[in-house]
């Protein structure tokens, strides 16, 4: 059984930034397939980033430029650096992993999921 454990979500201002992280154990972390998505309330949960075993990355329209995916794989840990936060980025941010491997925005290839982890950006 592979777990993920999100860290790091918290409470910000309008324009600040926030590092959460994405732990994961009980598998072959350096040739999955990481993904971030958020969930806002009232909302159906979206893709936000992906990054492939070979570090390709991909990002949603609404957060390229501002946040940035990007792994370790001696820590077993995915990150995203969140910069220029806004008010709309508030949510619960949540990470996956896909045994694949692949650079993916479809939550179907992601079969382990982690807990979430709370961003809220204040005005």
């Amino acid at each position: 059984q592979v777990h993920l454990v999100e860290s790091g979500g918290g409470l910000v201002q309008a324009g600040g930034s926030l590092r959460p992280s994405c732990a994961a154990s009980g598998g072959t972390f350096s040739v999955y397939g990481m993904g971030w998505f958020r969930q806002a309330p009232g909302k159906e949960r979206e893709f936000v980033a992906t990054i492939s075993w070979s570090t390709m990355t991909y990002y949603a329209d609404s957060v390229k430029g501002r946040f940035t995916i990007s792994r370790d794989n001696a820590k077993n840990t995915v990150y995203l650096q969140m910069n220029s936060l806004k008010p709309e980025d508030t949510a619960v941010y949540y990470c996956a992993a896909s045994p694949q491997g692949t650079l993916t925005m479809s939550d179907a290839r992601y079969h382990y999921w982690g807990q979430g982890t709370q961003v809220t950006v204040s005005s």
